[in-house]
């Protein structure tokens, strides 16, 4: 199964939120711990699509 970490839209960081092929999230909001931006993503068939910044 494949796995791949969610990277923040801004800096390009790796967050600490990992998704596999079967993960489905809607609204799932992330942190990145680079830049101290927090992001509300949709995730589906491993792509991820940010709904707010």
């Amino acid at each position: 199964m494949t796995q791949q970490w969610v990277h923040c839209p801004i800096c390009g960081g790796k967050t600490r939120t990992k998704i596999r092929e079967d993960t489905v999230a809607k609204n799932l909001p992330i942190f990145c711990k680079i830049c101290k931006n927090e992001f509300v993503m949709d995730i589906k068939d491993l792509k991820c699509e940010v709904v707010e910044k």
